[in-house]
């Protein structure tokens, strides 16, 4: 073997090393975030039916816009990475991207500054309230009405630490998702 040929091979060792490492603190880094998970509580209100379902999970948050509420051993779910929506519902899949549908663009934005403790932006389809240190956030969507699932979204939060209390979807058929998150 060739002293270049030694010295490649050293140089390789080294980089599969140095990949270990990295690979060995995004695991760290993986289960770290698992642990800081919050449990949640969902609450399906149909109008027409006379008890509401209620399922628990788990709400996941990593900076700077991703969030994932899985419910019903994960047959549920409510994702948000970046600007793309994904939401799994008895075994029925909508995907929708922000960019493209205005009812989830405010949504989108109000999200983002939460979880990266920013102040909620200003909106002509939104409002803020503060009361006893939680802070109370109404998106109304405008624009086609038919087309929207949801007719409103209500965020509550901790004023002061910006944690999520409680997340409501109101759809069209005056039913409800309700999400209530616990440490």
């Amino acid at each position: 073997m060739s002293y270049a040929e030694r010295e490649q091979f050293r140089y390789e060792e080294s980089k599969f090393k140095d990949m270990k490492k990295i690979v060995f603190a995004l695991f760290c880094m993986l289960l770290a975030i698992g642990a800081n998970a919050q449990t949640v509580t969902k609450v399906t209100h149909k109008k027409a039916l006379k008890t509401d379902a209620v399922t628990t999970g788990t709400l996941t948050i990593r900076k700077p816009s991703y969030i994932c509420i899985s419910t019903d051993g994960d047959k549920d779910q409510l994702i948000m990475d970046g600007t793309q929506f994904t939401m799994t519902m008895g075994g029925k899949k909508h995907v929708t991207d922000s960019k493209k549908n205005p009812q989830f663009a405010t949504f989108q934005s109000v999200l983002t500054a939460v979880i990266n403790g920013k102040p909620v932006p200003d909106g002509d389809d939104l409002t803020v309230t503060t009361k006893d240190g939680l802070q109370t956030i109404t998106i109304t969507p405008t624009g086609k009405k038919r087309r929207q699932m949801f007719t409103s979204f209500v965020l509550v939060i901790n004023a002061k630490t910006s944690a999520f209390k409680t997340l409501r979807m109101n759809d069209r058929s005056g039913g409800y998702m309700e999400y209530t998150f616990n440490k």
